[in-house]
C-alpha cells in the first residue's frame, strides 16, 4: 500500500498566490449483471443493488466524485450509462462486476467517454459454504465470471483497462489498487488544466532541458503560459512597504538564519538582501495570481548586475514559499522537471527540485540536491537561508535555500522526452536517510535506494533522462501508475524490485533492473 504523508501541515500560508489546485476526479461507477436473472432468482437483483452502492460510496470515500450509472443489465441501459459518462466528462471509468453479464452489456457503457477502464472482480465473501451454496447464492457471489470475456471485448475493440479482483469489504490490497486509481483521476484532471509558466529562457546547452510546449499542450492537455522576466519585474517594482514588511516576517517565521559556513563564497545575511528577496516574492505572488499558474519554471542569465541578473538571483526564497503552497517552481527552466513536480504536489507528496549531486560508494547512498528553490514543507528540519557571494555556474549571489528532505519513504519522478517527441516518465522508490550534508545554501538529501549507487545511475541513465527530478515524501509509484496510464505516458521504474511488481518487463529492461509500465494500459 502507498505509503502517504500530509504535508499541508508545515506549508506556508496562501498569500496572494493562487491556492494548490488539487482537482477531484471524476469517476464514473457501475455495476452490472444479467436481466435474464431477476425473475429467476428471487432477491439477487435488490443483493446486487446493495453491493453496487456499497462500492460507490467507497470510491466516494476516497475521494472520487461519483458519477453512477446505477445497475445496468442490459445492452440499451448500457447506452445511456454511456451517454451519462460522457456528459459527465469522467476522467475514469469503475465497472464493478457484480454478477455475470454479457460484455455487450458493457462495451457501450464505456466507449463513449473514451476514457480507461477498471474492471473491479469483487465478490463480497472470500470463500463460500460449497456443499450448501444453491444457484442464487453463487450467482450473487461470481464477480469473477465475466472479468475474462470482458477483458477480450476490451482488447479487441482497443479500449484500455486494468483488472482489480479481491472482496467488497476489508480487502487493503484491492483497494489500495483502487485508490490509486482515484487519486490518480484528480492528478490527471488537475494537470489537464493546469497553467505552468515558464519565464525566460532555458540555460543555455542544457540540452535535456529545451522542450516543445507543444507537447505539454497535445500529451498532457496543460496550459505552458509563456513569461517574460518583465512581467516579474513591474510586479516586483509595485511591491508596497507593507507588502515586503509582512512577506519578510513570513520569511522569518519559516526560515532559520545561517552564520556563513566555511564556504568561500558563502557570506553573512544582510538587511538589503532579505528585503530584497522578500520584495521579489511578493512580485512572484502577484505574478502567480495574476497568471493563474499551478506551477513556474524560470531562468534568466542576466549580465554585470544590472536589473535582470539582479531579479534572476532574487528569486529563490519566493519561490521555495511558493512551492510549498502548492505553485511548484523548477530553475534552469526545465519545464519537463516542473511537469513531474506538479504530479507529486498533485499527490500530495510534495516535489522538490533536485539533481544528482555525487555518489557515496562506501556508505551505500546518492546525494542529491539543487541550487534554487527547495520544498520547505517537507524538509527534515527548519529551513535554513544561506547568504552566497555567487551562485555557481549563474548569474549573481543572494539569499539561497538549505534543507534535507524528511527522512524516510520517498520516490524521485522525472519526465524527460523520447526520441520521437513523447513525453515519459522514470520513477524510483527510495528513503531519504539522516547523515551530514553540504551547508553550501543548498538543498541536499542523503537518498538509498534498493540498488547501489552506481548501478543505480547506470540503470536511471540507461532510460535518457534529464539530469533533474522531483524528490517527494512516501512511497507513490501505485499512484504514478495510474497517472501515467491516464495520461498515455510511458513510465519506467527503476530498481530491483521493480520486476516484482507485476508489469509487463522486456528482457532487456529485466536486466538492467528496470521496469516498463508503458501506457496505454491493457486493451490496446
Amino acid at each position: 500500500m502507498s505509503t502517504t504523508h500530509d504535508i499541508t501541515s508545515t506549508a506556508p500560508a496562501e498569500t496572494d498566490a493562487r491556492p494548490s489546485a488539487r482537482a477531484t476526479g471524476r469517476i464514473g461507477v457501475f455495476g452490472i449483471g444479467l436481466e435474464a436473472y431477476w425473475d429467476q432468482f428471487e432477491g439477487l437483483e435488490d443483493r446486487c443493488k446493495g453491493y453496487q452502492a456499497d462500492v460507490e460510496a467507497q470510491v466516494a470515500e476516497l475521494g472520487g466524485e461519483v458519477v453512477s450509472a446505477g445497475l445496468v443489465d442490459t445492452p440499451q441501459k448500457a447506452r445511456i450509462a454511456g451517454d451519462l459518462f460522457a456528459q459527465g466528462q469522467v476522467d475514469l471509468i469503475l465497472c464493478h462486476v457484480v454478477t455475470y453479464a454479457t460484455s455487450a452489456t458493457v462495451l457501450a457503457a464505456v466507449q463513449a467517454a473514451k476514457v480507461p477502464v477498471v474492471l473491479l472482480g469483487l465478490q463480497p465473501t472470500r470463500t463460500l459454504d460449497y456443499e450448501h451454496v444453491d444457484t442464487g447464492e453463487w450467482l450473487a457471489n461470481c464477480a469473477a465470471c465475466s472479468v475474462p470475456e470482458i477483458a477480450g471485448a476490451f482488447t479487441r475493440s482497443g479500449i484500455p483497462y486494468d483488472t482489480v479482483a479481491g472482496t467488497i469489504r476489508d480487502d487493503e490490497r484491492a483497494w489500495s489498487r483502487i485508490g490509486a486509481w482515484v487519486r490518480a483521476a484528480g492528478v490527471a484532471r488537475s494537470l489537464k488544466r493546469a497553467r505552468i509558466g515558464f519565464m525566460g529562457h532555458a540555460y543555455a546547452g542544457m540540452l535535456d532541458m529545451y522542450s516543445d510546449f507543444t507537447m505539454f499542450h497535445g500529451q498532457v492537455g496543460a496550459h505552458v503560459e509563456v513569461l517574460e522576466i518583465d512581467d516579474l519585474q513591474v510586479r516586483t517594482d509595485a511591491a508596497t512597504d507593507e507588502q515586503v514588511a509582512a512577506k519578510t516576517a513570513e520569511i522569518r517565521e519559516h526560515f532559520a538564519f545561517a552564520d556563513p559556513s566555511s564556504d568561500p563564497i558563502a557570506g553573512p545575511i544582510t538587511d538589503a538582501q532579505l528585503d530584497w528577496s522578500a520584495r521579489v516574492a511578493v512580485g512572484l505572488d502577484a505574478l502567480a495570481k495574476d497568471f493563474e499558474l499551478d506551477a513556474l519554471t524560470y531562468y534568466y542569465r542576466g549580465l554585470d548586475d544590472n536589473p535582470q541578473e539582479r531579479l534572476g538571483a532574487g528569486v529563490i526564497v519566493g519561490n521555495s514559499l511558493l512551492t510549498a503552497r502548492g505553485i511548484p517552481t523548477a530553475g534552469e527552466a526545465d519545464i519537463k522537471t516542473n511537469l513531474a513536480q506538479l504530479i507529486l504536489d498533485r499527490l500530495g507528496a510534495g516535489g522538490s527540485y533536485t539533481e544528482y549531486y555525487g555518489l557515496d560508494l562506501d556508505e551505500d547512498f546518492v546525494l542529491m540536491g539543487h541550487d534554487g528553490p527547495g520544498h520547505i514543507a517537507i524538509a527534515q528540519e527548519q529551513p535554513v537561508l544561506r547568504s552566497l557571494k555567487l551562485f555557481h555556474g549563474k548569474r549573481g549571489g543572494g539569499l539561497s535555500v538549505e534543507l534535507q528532505v524528511r527522512h524516510g519513504d520517498v520516490t524521485i519522478l522525472g519526465c524527460t522526452q523520447t526520441a520521437d517527441g513523447r513525453l515519459k516518465l522514470i520513477a524510483a522508490e527510495g528513503a531519504s536517510i539522516p547523515g551530514p550534508t553540504f551547508r553550501i545554501g543548498n538543498t541536499n538529501s542523503r537518498l538509498r535506494f534498493d540498488l547501489d549507487p552506481a548501478s543505480f545511475l547506470e540503470a536511471w541513465s540507461a532510460e535518457g533522462p534529464t539530469h533533474h527530478v522531483a524528490l517527494g515524501v512516501g512511497h507513490r509509484i501505485q499512484d504514478i501508475e495510474a497517472v501515467a496510464r491516464l495520461l498515455d505516458l510511458e513510465l519506467v521504474v527503476v530498481g530491483k524490485d521493480a520486476a516484482a511488481r507485476g508489469s509487463r518487463l522486456s528482457a532487456s529492461a529485466n536486466d538492467r533492473h528496470v521496469a516498463h509500465r508503458p501506457a496505454p494500459i491493457g486493451g490496446r
